[in-house]
């Protein structure tokens, strides 16, 4: 028979993960704190707010606080679990940072008086949630941790990896199965009664390390195709072929199905997590290092030739469309859009750049310091620009009359208009 959680859940990190399932819980009657380092972000989830765009969030966050079920603090309470929901970027080296989960387990040790459970959702190398044990065990060295101990352990420890897409995280969050790995399967088990609470797909139960490699080979997985339509736009662009068409052609196969290629891969997930496989076996992972080249050299490329398009001009001005990795979301992170503005501005200081993401007020700090980089409205960006440079197919841009691209020189690395 299925366990039935009930109690206090303590969710370390209260972003683009952590948020919407700290409220998920919470409308579902669980009494959940949000802990965050950021105090904007607490003070913002406090007052029922979001500190982000995603369709109905708001609506969630705010009835979970006037309800009383959803609480936030800087301050790591006492809880019955713990999830912890921090960014696990990766170094200059490509290895994994996992400084912010060594911290929430940190936070999380001395608050622990035995029969907890511990969840990592952070994305993670294999070993992690193991690792997180392991911190656990030297804080709390008066506890028994699942990876020293056969029997029944005084804290369980699982890893339950997220699997949503921005724009739609409420809906996925429910209705997505669920991969639950356990360092036993009695850690999977417990762990698996809070997350019935509110998922409806299917869940899964495995060992931890099986499922951290499961998460990174579903992004691998997408990296190694996209890799293959960016660089088949790059292998058109030199035979001089439309690759918006070839792939059009191609995919009338019953077996084939090509993804559009674009101007590079953004997004916290398919462009960092791939890495981690590369950092845990790097002699053979060559296809998953090979694609991560080809898609991280697309914005360089990009770059250049808007370099080479300018050349037209004697002082042209430019105007690129969107900043976020994707479209319709406002998340920047590892955003492609954001190195090609940036590569451009200082390649070329002398260029007149405007910039247009409809979904974000503020340049990001990359191009704040660039004097020639300015945030404007998409029709004034188009209106003032000689070349016309679309970044991110947000539905804004598609919405643009095609009229105001007369006369322009037109660069769409995403096939939006062609």
């Amino acid at each position: 028979m299925n366990e039935v959680f009930a109690g206090r859940i303590a969710i370390v990190g209260l972003g683009y993960i952590g948020l919407p399932t700290a409220a998920a819980l919470a409308t579902r009657g669980i009494e959940v704190v949000g802990v965050d380092v950021n105090e904007a972000t607490v003070k913002a989830v406090a007052n029922g707010e979001v500190p982000f765009v995603e369709p109905d969030l708001s609506a969630a966050v705010s009835g979970a606080v006037a309800m009383g079920r959803l609480t936030a603090s800087t301050e790591t309470p006492a809880a019955d679990a713990y999830i912890i929901a921090v960014p696990t970027p990766f170094r200059d080296d490509h290895q994994a940072d996992l400084r912010h989960v060594q911290q929430a387990s940190e936070q999380i040790a001395p608050m622990l008086r035995g029969g907890e459970v511990v969840i990592l959702e952070s994305t993670s190398p294999p070993g992690t949630t193991e690792q997180v044990s392991r911190w656990l065990a030297e804080l709390r060295p008066d506890l028994v941790f699942p990876h020293s101990s056969e029997g029944v352990p005084d804290v369980y420890v699982a890893h339950c990896p997220e699997r949503v897409l921005p724009g739609r995280i409420m809906i996925e969050m429910v209705t997505n199965a669920r991969v639950i790995g356990g360092i036993t399967p009695r850690c999977a088990a417990k762990a698996a009664a809070i997350y019935r609470v509110f998922v409806q797909g299917e869940i899964v139960l495995s060992d931890a390390a099986s499922a951290e490699m499961a998460k990174l080979v579903e992004n691998a997985y997408r990296d190694v195709n996209i890799a293959f339509a960016n660089e088949l736009s790059l292998i058109s662009e030199r035979i001089e072929l439309d690759v918006w068409e070839v792939i059009r052609l191609a995919n009338h196969h019953p077996r084939v199905n090509v993804l559009t290629p674009g101007p590079g891969v953004g997004g916290h997930c398919i462009a960092v997590d791939p890495w981690f496989i590369v950092g845990a076996a790097p002699e053979e992972a060559t296809l998953i290092r090979a694609a991560r080249q080809i898609n991280d050299h697309k914005p360089h490329h990009v770059a250049q030739q808007v370099a080479l398009k300018s050349e037209r001009f004697r002082n042209p001005t430019i105007a690129c469309l969107g900043l976020a990795y994707k479209a319709n979301v406002d998340d920047l992170r590892e955003s492609p859009a954001i190195d090609i503005v940036a590569a451009i501005a200082q390649a070329q200081p002398e260029l007149d750049i405007r910039v247009a993401e409809p979904l974000t007020h503020v340049l990001p700090h990359q191009l704040a310091d660039h004097p020639n980089v300015r945030l404007e409205a998409a029709c004034d960006a188009i209106a003032a620009a000689d070349i016309v440079v679309l970044l991110v197919d947000h539905d804004h841009f598609r919405s643009l009359s095609r009229s105001r691209l007369a006369g322009k020189v037109v660069y769409d690395t995403r096939g939006l208009w062609r």
